[in-house]
């Protein structure tokens, strides 16, 4: 346990006290812990020379640290005469994550100043400086739109910030002064509340860190920005209605190289309101090794595999031919049945050639797919479809891929790849399973 109990993904206690300046257009007290900050946005009805003309405005930040907000006194900018490298580090840091946010078009031909000062630092100030500064930017806002100097809400979502870290090798969520002094991996991290990154200031202080210790850390950020953003909207009020982020676009990524079969997954997947990637969007993976005894098990493996790496929602399925005369070869090594990187040209000589001579009663077969659906914090789905022929005495037909030349559909009294693309996703064995998993994809995109 930590200081005060605290579990590992547990945020200090955290209160927001909009409006706390008099004068100020916008302001806010934040308190996370014993961590204390007040931030003021000033309007200036101008903006920097370089953007003169442009119709658009400006944010900016400056940031301070008052000489007993720490355990002994720091020695104010202004009488070095200089703003040191962390100051300067950290205004830039937080002009940055509130500027990502802004409709500068609707801001108008001004300035918003937000000053944020330290009245007692105990970790985390530059991540409560952002989350602090961002209520009373939103403050701000509200009163030039009352005051009909805007006639839009500038703000295009919310922004929040904090710290996460390793120390003796646990992640740790929100970490304290005594915490971060002692880090072994130290990092900040900002959040829109659509859950996109804005910025990551990760630093190995001790030892480097894994790829999965990453995950790990941006994982408990998100739920302490989730939870930062319901303190936000609280002090706002009714000002947080004004702030209408659009629907996050949900991207589904397809777990495949191949062309013919991305092409058709994507025309199956049309009607849903979906982003659809494939893995030649993604350049530097490679395919993951298929050691499963079944279609469902390797679907599950390339589907968790994915989704693990990326971070994305991942539809990979395993399909294959099964052919009654070979007993149920090639199965689910129908791509490569011919050999390791053979072609369909080369996969289908070899199937007419085992079958010369065998009558068509004997030539049933059926086309096999099973789709699995895995997403982060989802369980892994599964769904199959099954499509039933025989295998044709000669290639017939110029669309589709892979065996479609070769597998008859009685019902239709063409091959696949003599089917236009509506006919052949009704009837075929990935068409079926992908309306099987129609549901199971809308009850996620619902969430």
């Amino acid at each position: 346990m930590r200081v005060h109990r605290r579990e590992k993904g547990k945020v200090r206690d955290v209160l927001i006290k909009r409006g706390y300046l008099r004068y100020a257009e916008g302001s806010a007290l934040i308190e996370i812990g014993n961590t204390r900050i007040i931030c003021a946005a000033s309007v200036e009805e101008n903006v920097p020379p370089w953007m003169k003309g442009e119709k658009r405005g400006w944010i900016t930040a400056e940031y301070s640290l008052l000489p007993r907000a720490t355990h002994k006194r720091n020695i104010r900018d202004a009488a070095r005469g200089r703003i040191g490298g962390r100051t300067s580090e950290i205004q830039r840091f937080i002009g940055r994550a509130l500027r990502a946010v802004i409709d500068f078009q609707a801001l108008g031909e001004r300035t918003i100043w937000l000053d944020c000062d330290v009245l007692q630092a105990d970790g985390g100030t530059r991540t409560a400086a952002v989350t602090g500064a961002f209520v009373a930017l939103a403050e701000a806002c509200y009163h030039l739109f009352m005051q009909k100097k805007i006639t839009r809400f500038p703000i295009k979502d919310f922004v929040a910030a904090i710290s996460a870290g390793i120390v003796d090798d646990k992640t740790l969520l929100d970490l304290s002064f005594a915490e971060d002094r002692s880090a072994q991996v130290d990092m900040n991290i900002v959040m829109t509340g659509r859950g996109e990154l804005i910025e990551i200031q990760g630093t190995a202080e001790k030892r480097p860190f894994s790829k999965d210790e990453l995950d790990q850390l941006l994982a408990l950020a998100s739920s302490g920005v989730e939870l930062l953003i319901s303190a936000q909207k609280e002090s706002l009020g009714e000002i947080a209605e004004k702030i209408q982020p659009p629907p996050k676009e949900r991207r589904l990524l397809l777990a495949s190289f191949n062309e013919g079969k991305i092409k058709e997954l994507r025309e199956l997947l049309a009607p849903l309101p979906l982003k659809v990637v494939s893995l030649r969007d993604f350049p530097l993976l490679t395919p993951v090794e298929e050691t499963g005894s079944t279609f469902e098990e390797n679907a599950i493996l390339k589907a968790e595999t994915y989704s693990r790496i990326t971070g994305e929602m991942v539809l990979a399925d395993d399909s294959g031919l099964e052919v009654e005369y070979l007993q149920g070869r090639p199965g689910i090594y129908s791509a490569r049945f011919a050999g390791e990187g053979a072609t369909d040209e080369q996969n289908n000589s070899l199937l007419l050639k085992m079958m010369e001579n065998v009558p068509p009663a004997g030539r049933k077969a059926r086309f096999v797919c099973v789709v699995a659906l895995a997403a982060p914090g989802e369980k892994t789905r599964t769904a199959e479809g099954i499509s039933e022929g025989s295998i044709a005495e000669k290639p017939r037909g110029k669309s589709g891929f892979g065996y479609d030349p070769l597998f008859f559909s009685p019902e239709e009294g063409k091959t696949f790849a003599e089917m236009d693309a509506k006919t052949k996703g009704r009837l075929s064995h990935r068409g079926k399973a992908l309306q099987n998993a129609l549901e199971l994809l809308k009850n996620i995109l619902s969430k």
